[in-house]
């Protein structure tokens, strides 16, 4: 049975955070954690996050072993994208240029392998 973390409407571009969920997809939870810590983007913030709470929604709902607390994996590591904010820059001779401003939804799951 699969321990699932969801955090929408991260704002960060899922663009972003997909190059390192590539990373850590069908990992050992430990190794994920190295990576995550590692890693120098902003985007492995969110995803450590999100791996912890993943952790943690294993250890209290699963009533797992130690033995099994060891061998989870991470199973799944989906970026979908959210809303996107849009937002007006003012520029030369009264014209103006969009901006968006997007947001993530980012799906964690673990599982014992």
């Amino acid at each position: 049975m699969p321990y699932t973390n969801t955090h929408r409407g991260a704002r960060i571009s899922p663009t972003k955070i997909r190059l390192i969920a590539d990373l850590i997809r069908h990992k050992s939870l430990d190794e994920a954690d190295t990576i995550l810590r590692m890693s120098r983007t902003r985007g492995a913030v969110f995803l450590l996050r999100g791996l912890q709470a993943a952790r943690e929604n294993a250890r209290n709902v699963g009533e797992l072993s130690s033995d099994d607390m060891r061998r989870l994996v991470v199973s799944e590591c989906r970026v979908d994208q959210g809303p996107v904010m849009k937002r007006w820059q003012p520029k030369d001779r009264g014209r103006a240029h969009a901006i968006k401003k997007r947001t993530s939804h980012i799906v964690i799951s673990v599982d014992v392998k």
